[in-house]
């Protein structure tokens, strides 16, 4: 039960309420336009409708407040006490929440475009359908927190917590997310079209059907993600760590894999197609039926890897280390194997027509092997 009731029509713009103890107070519809309500207590206070454009509202109590549909726009609440409080279909545009405390808060709906949320506490916060294009969240703990469907496009989220995030189908388009930590977060058909994830961390993420394209995964550590069907076309991943990822049937054609680690990667069925495979570690990987066309896979390592029915036809196998490689049904048609070692490998039914085979090693092709070469 509220303690206050306020006349709304007594409050003036820009009315001076510094330290005021208003909580529990009905200030719902309230104009409080420019008004300095810094260090006020409004703590499970209502504000609903309430329009607070380019109040001051820094370091104020406004635990369990509600802020539903108010207009909050310039306005500012750095180090405010906003845990637990609701701004659903707020308008926080271009609002400046640095260092503010925002756990658990109800933002479904809001308006943060443009907002400085810079080191701010969102633990377990609720964002989905939130807009927070161009929004500032670098260093924000986001851990736990539910983003479904939130517009994300060109945010700065650099270094923020966002492990077991959800995040499904969320526009990530063109956003910062280098050093972030997404480990075990939901991005399932999440859109991350030109996005920064160098050096992020997605250990365990869903990726599934996310959109990838031309993003920079470099240094990125996605070991043991899910990333099937996962659309990866053009993107970097230059020295990352995939250990145990899961790329069935996603593409990753004209990818940059340079030095990535793919050790027992599921690639079944996946588009490689001219993709840069320069020195990728496969150890045990499965690249069962994999598109591998035109591919450079100089100096790659294979080692034991599945390539039954692989297509490698005009691929780069230059010094690529195939020993005891599964390349039954495999298509070599016009691949470049000057080098490259196939110790205990398996080729039986593969296709080996035109094929440079200057310095192979431990290339040994039986009768059926030959027959299936013709």
């Amino acid at each position: 039960m509220l303690r206050k009731i306020i006349k709304v029509y007594e409050i003036k713009t820009g009315a001076d309420l510094r330290e005021a103890d208003l909580n529990k107070t009905d200030l719902q519809g309230a104009c409080l336009q420019r008004a300095d309500l810094h260090k006020a207590n409004l703590k499970s206070s209502n504000l609903q409708l309430a329009d607070l454009k380019s109040a001051d509202l820094s370091m104020a109590n406004l635990y369990n407040a509600n802020l539903k549909s108010s207009n909050l726009q310039r306005a500012d609440l750095k180090s405010a006490n906003l845990n637990h409080s609701i701004l659903q279909d707020a308008n926080l545009k271009s609002a400046d929440l640095r260092g503010s405390d925002l756990h658990r808060a109800y933002l479904s709906g809001a308006d943060l475009r443009e907002a400085n949320l810079y080191e701010t506490d969102l633990q377990g916060a609720c964002l989905q359908y939130a807009n927070l294009c161009n929004a500032n969240l670098e260093g924000s703990n986001l851990y736990g927190a539910i983003l479904w469907y939130a517009g994300l496009c060109k945010t700065n989220l650099k270094n923020t917590n966002l492990n077991s995030a959800g995040l499904k189908g969320s526009n990530l388009s063109m956003a910062d997310l280098s050093g972030a930590d997404l480990s075990g977060a939901e991005l399932k058909d999440a859109d991350l079209r030109e996005t920064n994830l160098t050096g992020a961390n997605l250990k365990g993420a869903n990726l599934e059907n996310a959109n990838l394209e031309e993003a920079d995964l470099r240094y990125s550590w996605l070991s043991g993600a899910n990333l099937r069907r996962a659309n990866l076309y053009g993107a970097v991943l230059e020295g990352s760590y995939l250990y145990g990822a899961f790329l069935e049937e996603a593409c990753l054609k004209h990818a940059r894999l340079l030095n990535s680690n793919l050790q027992a990667v599921n690639l079944t069925r996946a588009n490689l197609e001219e993709a840069d495979l320069r020195r990728v570690y496969f150890h045990g990987a499965n690249l069962e039926e994999a598109c591998l066309r035109g591919a450079n896979l100089t100096r790659a390592n294979l080692y034991g890897a599945n390539l039954w029915h692989a297509d490698l036809s005009g691929a780069d196998l230059y010094e690529a280390d195939l020993y005891e490689a599964d390349l039954r049904g495999a298509n070599l048609q016009g691949a470049n194997l000057e080098g490259a070692d196939f110790t205990g490998a398996n080729l039986l039914g593969a296709i080996l027509e035109d094929v440079n085979l200057e310095g192979v090693k431990g290339l040994v092709l039986n009768e059926e092997k030959e027959e299936g070469a013709q």
